[in-house]
């Protein structure tokens, strides 16, 4: 079985919020002998700079990218200019509509509400994100997680937690086990060096509501 990978990117994106998952889906894919087609899309073929600056050069624009599979929405400092982009909405939720999942990491989430995908569902978001989300009314925003599944939407908290998302829909994909696999290949086992008090998205690892 072959997936579809789509990464959306623009101007500002923060890195990691896409580079991140992108790493657990192409070690996923490298464990499946290349399987799957993995891809940047944005709203033409001229590089993107990112957040710190990076150029980076998409894969496809909004009219050539094929329909992914799973859709992953990454944030930025600032989502606002992304939220009146009718261009860029209309292709997440047209995406959105065929996907098997749809994903977004910190707040990228803002994205998936104006462009439809999160009304009405539970999500969560970066600490930073997360009343500006409550106060629009429209879905209900939870604190204290990693990720948020409901149904086939999974939002995730900020920058790193996008690849505790990734991990999960790779594990519903194609078992927990491929997932351990995927995760050791990347050793991924944080032992952060300076330690916190546990806020925001560090209490739990995740929430699941209506769960594939």
């Amino acid at each position: 079985m072959s997936v579809r990978i789509a990464f959306l990117i623009y101007n500002g994106v923060a890195e990691l919020d896409f580079v991140g998952p992108r790493g657990v889906f192409f070690a996923s894919n490298w464990l499946r002998k290349g399987q799957d087609h993995l891809y940047l899309v944005a709203s033409s073929m001229e590089p993107i700079t990112t957040l710190e600056g990076m150029k980076v050069p998409p894969d496809y624009d909004f009219q050539s990218a094929p329909l992914p599979d799973i859709l992953i929405v990454p944030g930025s400092a600032d989502p606002a200019p992304q939220l009146d982009h009718p261009e860029l909405l209309a292709w997440v939720e047209k995406s959105s509509r065929r996907c098997t999942w749809t994903t977004s990491v910190c707040t990228g989430a803002a994205i998936l509400l104006a462009a439809g995908p999160a009304k009405g569902r539970r999500i969560t978001s970066h600490w930073m994100m997360r009343d500006a989300l409550r106060a629009q009314h429209d879905v209900t925003v939870i604190d204290n997680v990693r990720y948020v599944a409901d149904g086939h939407l999974v939002t995730s908290a900020g920058v790193s937690a996008g690849i505790d998302m990734a991990l999960w829909v790779v594990g519903q994909i194609l078992g927990p086990e491929h997932a351990r696999e995927v995760q050791h290949a990347l050793e991924y086992y944080p032992e952060p060096p300076y330690q916190l008090e546990a806020t925001a998205s560090q209490s739990k690892p995740a929430t699941l509501a209506a769960g594939r």
